[in-house]
């Protein structure tokens, strides 16, 4: 076969390199390697259908003794909430980030009612989905508490879905490291105002 012309060959060369610089410009920026830390602690899990894990993260909320950092996705559980209403009201800090979609969910997401309950919220639009499901607890404690999993903060979770709840004790570290993708998120949230939305009237634990 009969070689290209030098000029087509610079033309064909010309497109693979703008070809491979669309390529890299729509590639995410490099991410950090992934975080490696010692095991330490306790761990206590739970499985739905068939554990309680609502209580599980309610105990995990009760034992908090400074501060509690919540991300969440969807939030309908009644008796999660009045746990962190109850413990901001004992003097712990609760901060609660939630996805944008609970903004628009006006028939079943407790944000109002948490907000005019003075539990601070802000919501993460920053993202197609804030889809985290954590509670930081006590972070920077020797019993810092990180509460994660695929559960939601909600009554189709503790009772209809096959949902999991880890919940890691005793490893500060883990927890700082938890707090600090908290910290990260909260800075591009924005805060809930009382009054912006709905208050309902949470539905009873079934």
């Amino acid at each position: 076969m009969a070689s290209l012309p030098a000029r087509a060959r610079s033309r064909q060369g010309c497109r693979r390199y703008s070809l491979l610089a669309l390529l890299l410009i729509a590639l995410p920026a490099h991410a950090a390697e992934p975080l490696t830390l010692t095991l330490q602690g306790a761990a206590q899990v739970a499985f739905t259908p068939g554990d309680d894990a609502g209580a599980l993260v309610i105990t995990a909320i009760r034992n908090a003794k400074k501060q509690v950092l919540v991300q969440a996705y969807s939030f309908t559980h009644r008796d999660i909430g009045q746990a962190l209403i109850d413990a901001k009201r004992r003097g712990v800090d609760v901060r609660v980030i939630v996805d944008l979609t609970q903004t628009e969910n006006g028939k079943t997401s407790l944000i109002g009612w948490l907000t005019e309950q003075g539990v601070p919220m802000w919501v993460d639009a920053e993202h197609p989905a804030a889809h985290n499901k954590v509670m930081v607890i006590d972070a920077g404690a020797k019993t810092a508490a990180v509460v994660t999993g695929s559960f939601n903060f909600s009554h189709a979770a503790d009772f209809r879905n096959a949902e999991n709840v880890l919940v890691l004790r005793d490893n500060p570290n883990l927890a700082e490291a938890y707090a600090a993708n908290w910290r990260r998120h909260f800075t591009h949230a924005r805060p809930v105002r009382p009054g912006m939305f709905p208050v309902l009237n949470p539905s009873p634990r079934p």
